[in-house]
């Protein structure tokens, strides 16, 4: 299918080639017949692609405090990789589309195939020929809404839920400061709530669209004309709301807003426009300043949006997909009028020269849609077939990968192609001799087409079964969202697959029990964790000066993990589980590495809220490890510090980037220090990845016992056991 894209490094636009995305559980697949471009939102996106990136760094200064902590963090290179990975990708455009329903996903009962629907969202309502929709991003259009109409349920919902936000009543006024698409639908929506609304804006022809659609009066904010019409609907006593809906640099919207506003009335943010606040003109008056947040209750909530969690319709009336559903039956009812706002219809082909119209001024609009072909203006008759979704056969045995020849590449599939995908394993793939990236599998189509563009695969899809049943293919990395590790696993172990599993790689007793299950029925044990660390060329050097112990150790681990930025989906513990169950396997698997052991038993402890972490490990030989996983610590300490204690020796590991190791012994005290530091921090990924390939390569053993996944994979879990039981948690499995 197609699908329209941007480069953020480079700015060029595309209408590109990308795979059809699958149709998931809580959701629909929907065939595009109009979709609407944001001449606001998305042009500003598109100008901000153009700028340089002293340019790009200047207008998000929000992301450029996250590139220097993950500085700190991680070090330069792999900030750079991360970086410039991110950059130098397709992003979409669009989030507000109507279509037909060609698909239904499992647990959807509302709508049915052929169903016209309007849709929302900035990852699913794109301007693409296909997209999967989750419930609560979408809505059934009402008999008789012409299809181009309903395209414009996203916006209208941002506008509607800004008006709510200023609680108009019958018979108020109010002031709209900037009359583009979202300005001209909140006076259309103030109108029929029985509001008088004057509109203000610089373009003349926006101005008396304004006020053919329902405004009292419309001028240009910098004329007298706005602040008279002001003065003769409230008798002097100001507007009881205001509106700003334009975007740009100026502060005039805002000091416009303090001048024309009554006594205590109220001012809602819409657009992305300065605010700086005059504090005299606010505090005098009382201004009560209030932010709309796009369309409403549920937005950028991964319960609500993702996993169809509705908000109880007595706690919260007007969510996202209300206001949505809302919004389209006004249309439908001719309370909204949409149809004068639609400058432009452009043929979904054209889309790179709409845009560069539109940015270059050459096109002045206020509402542009794209027409998908063989779209018919008739509602409901844009169908299609719906697609068909292949099974994967499953076998019921299997046998190890057998030797390779030297010659013969390395087959290798990847099923997710996120951010340390892209960062920290794909680059060391791509660069080594003797393998091919064959496919790389995505639910959605964009991050299978940037991974096939930047890192050469032969194919891009987003049919996972296809791949499982493509003998070819050697081996498949599982480099997905936690919650779907051992499902994935136990899959392509079924298909006989050598498998490379990020951690976790599962996150209850039950996911690791079905994938120990998928080894003993299909007799493929051949699986890999990304337990990187043991790997990391520091750590090995310090093991090796270390050299072999006779007593009981003692190993002290401290993780200063940090906070995670607010909309993580490390933080939804309900489908992705706790953040120590997903990457605390790292540190007891480089603990138990060191020891030489696997642990025997799990004690945890937390303080208050479970922020900070203590997790005691002991060993057979009676050795310990201490995993201190913290959150609280400041962001300029290092990350990892570790210190093993033996023998009269010590190994102390400063961040992968020093390491040393003391030792008392007859001839005195011995010091090594590694010689110099690293160019970066490498925790080990291309030597583990080199090390996995090798073993797909001639058959034999993988890089880390089976067991030792297990035993590592069940100690990670008992600390969630150990934490509500208060006591220790002995490890059956334990070697």
């Amino acid at each position: 299918m197609k699908q329209v894209v941007q480069n953020y490094k480079s700015g060029e636009l595309a209408v590109l080639d990308v795979p059809v995305p699958g149709c998931k559980p809580g959701g629909v697949l929907v065939r595009s017949a109009y979709s609407l471009i944001s001449t606001g939102t998305e042009l500003m996106k598109v100008s901000e692609a153009g700028m340089s990136m002293l340019g790009k760094a200047r207008s998000r200064p929000d992301q450029v405090a996250k590139v220097m902590q993950s500085v700190a963090t991680n070090g330069v290179p792999a900030t750079y990789r991360k970086v410039m990975g991110k950059l130098d990708s397709y992003t979409p455009l669009g989030y507000s589309l109507c279509g037909v329903v060609e698909q239904v996903g499992t647990g959807i009962d509302d709508v049915k195939v052929g169903d016209l629907v309007a849709c929302a969202g900035n990852e699913h309502a794109l301007h693409a020929e296909l997209n999967w929709v989750p419930k609560n991003l979408y809505a059934p259009v009402p008999d008789g809404l012409a299809p181009r109409h309903a395209a414009f349920g996203t916006v209208g919902s941002i506008a509607m839920q800004g008006v709510r936000q200023g609680e108009p009543q019958l018979g108020e006024v109010a002031l709209v400061i900037g009359l583009g698409l979202i300005g001209q639908l909140v006076v259309q929506l103030l109108a029929a709530a029985g509001v008088r609304v004057v509109g203000a804006d610089p373009d003349p022809v926006r101005c008396e669209l304004a006020e053919r659609l329902g405004a009292a009066a419309c001028g240009d904010p910098a004329s007298a004309a706005v602040e008279a019409a002001v003065a003769e609907l409230t008798d002097g006593h100001g507007v009881d709301q205001v509106y700003l809906a334009a975007g740009g640099g100026s502060n005039q919207p805002v000091e416009l807003a303090a001048r024309l506003c009554r006594d205590r009335g109220r001012v809602v943010d819409i657009g992305k426009c300065r605010l700086d606040l005059p504090w005299n003109a606010y505090y005098e008056k009382e201004l009560d300043v209030r932010f709309s947040r796009s369309y409403g209750p549920g937005r950028y909530d991964p319960e609500y949006e993702l996993e169809g969690r509705d908000y109880p319709i007595g706690y919260v009336r007007w969510t996202e997909r209300r206001n949505l559903a809302c919004f389209l039956d006004l249309v439908a009812r001719g309370s909204v009028d949409v149809e004068p706002l639609v400058s432009h219809i452009a043929d979904f082909d054209d889309a790179v020269e709409t845009y560069q119209r539109l940015k270059d001024g050459e096109l002045k609009a206020v509402a542009v849609l794209f027409r998908y072909p063989e779209q018919k203006e008739e509602a409901g008759e844009a169908q299609a077939p719906a697609v068909a979704v292949p099974a994967v056969k499953r076998p019921t045995g299997g046998a190890p990968t057998p030797a390779r020849s030297a010659k013969t590449p390395v087959r290798l599939a990847f099923v997710g192609a996120g951010n340390y995908a892209t960062s920290m394993l794909l680059p060391h793939l791509a660069q080594r001799d003797g393998v091919e990236l064959s496919t790389v599998v995505t639910t959605t189509a964009l991050s299978a087409a940037n991974a096939q563009r930047k890192f050469g695969f032969a194919e891009a899809t987003t049919d996972l079964d296809a791949v499982l049943g493509d003998t070819s293919i050697d081996a498949v990395f599982v480099v997905t969202r936690h919650s779907s590790h051992a499902e994935l696993t136990r899959k392509a172990l079924l298909a006989g697959k050598t498998v490379f599993v990020e951690k976790p790689l599962a996150l209850t007793e039950d996911e690791l029990a079905g994938v120990l299950a998928a080894v003993e029925e299909s007799g493929n044990d051949r699986l890999q964790v990304g337990f990187n660390r043991r790997f990391a060329p520091l750590l090995q050097e310090a093991r090796k000066r270390f050299g072999a112990r006779t007593g009981p150790a003692s190993l002290r681990y401290l993780v200063n993990a940090g906070r995670l930025g607010h909309g993580s989906w490390y933080l939804q513990q309900g489908t992705e589980g706790s953040r120590f169950a997903g990457e605390g396997g790292h540190f007891v698997d480089t603990a138990s590495w060191l020891l030489e052991a696997d642990p025997v038993s799990v004690y945890a402890v937390a303080t208050s809220g479970n922020e900070d972490l203590q997790v005691v490990l002991r060993y057979p030989d009676g050795s310990t490890a201490t995993i201190s996983y913290v959150t609280t610590g400041a962001a300029g300490f290092p990350k990892e510090t570790l210190d093993l204690i033996a023998d009269g020796k010590v190994l102390r590991l400063d961040d992968f980037v020093r390491a040393s190791v003391f030792v008392d012994g007859g001839a005195g005290r011995k010091r090594w220090v590694s010689s110099r530091l690293p160019k970066a921090r490498d925790k080990g990924q291309s030597a583990e990845l080199a090390a996995f390939i090798k073993a797909v390569r001639t058959g034999g053993p993988m890089p880390v016992p089976l067991e030792s996944l297990v035993a590592t994979t069940s100690a990670t879990l008992a600390v969630q056991a150990g934490l509500v039981g208060g006591a220790p948690v002995t490890l059956a499995r334990a070697r």
